[in-house]
């Protein structure tokens, strides 16, 4: 019994090696955003990517679409807002965010317009008047325009570095790729098989196994759809 007990935590852990290697890094790092600092241009930052996260389109051309918006210069609300819908079109477009470049530069305008008129372009003040409470907080977020639950869940996974009553966070898809993996199957049971400081790159690793899965089931329908 002691053997099979040890020899599922080995494989575990190999599991989670494995995992970490392979999809062990934040989106926020990739993109440069220190989301650490809990800072309202940081935050900003990773509001507007959540919401490029959103559509239905591969994780890189979200990561160049946010970068390119980051060398914009629009990493605040009110640099957003001062932007025009015209050269928010035309950077997402040259980044190869074609498909949803116009409704999404829409959407980034009025979020901006948003921020700035309810909480001063301030992410902390939307935190301040949930009090904190990460139901509250999703509903709060989910008014600003394109950012749906999935996009909060994308929201909450990283930002949870900062603020701590989202902690632990992992959403129902990332889930259930740890079920498929053989990994616990509740956010506060994976926590505790990572350091703290570890987790958000563990939670983000699964999303990813997750959301590769999602991507080869739709490119196999429509693989059907064209036969």
């Amino acid at each position: 019994m002691a053997n099979a007990k040890g020899q599922t935590t080995r494989s575990r852990e190999e599991i989670i090696d494995a995992l970490m290697q392979r999809h062990g890094q934040s989106f926020c790092d990739r993109l440069g955003i220190p989301i650490a600092q809990g800072t309202p241009s940081p935050l900003f930052r990773w509001l507007v990517a959540s919401i490029l996260f959103s559509a239905r389109i591969s994780a890189d051309i979200a990561c160049d679409a946010a970068r390119a918006i980051d060398e914009a210069g629009w990493r605040t609300a009110q640099a957003m807002a001062e932007s025009t819908w015209e050269e928010r079109t035309d950077v997402l477009n040259r980044a190869g965010y074609a498909r949803y470049d116009e409704s999404t530069s829409r959407m980034l305008g009025e979020s901006a317009q948003m921020l700035l008129e309810r909480y001063k372009g301030d992410l902390r003040i939307l935190r301040e008047t949930a009090g904190a409470e990460p139901e509250a907080e999703r509903k709060l977020l989910k008014e600003f325009k394109g950012l749906g639950d999935v996009g909060v869940d994308i929201f909450f996974r990283e930002v949870q570095s900062t603020w701590d009553e989202l902690h632990p966070f992992v959403d129902k898809h990332a889930l259930e790729a740890a079920r498929q993996l053989g990994l616990p199957t509740d956010a506060r049971s994976l926590a505790g098989m990572v350091p703290r400081k570890d987790f958000t790159r563990f939670a983000t690793a699964l999303a990813e196994v997750a959301r590769k899965r999602d991507a080869e089931a739709i490119r196999g329908k429509e693989r059907e759809n064209r036969c």
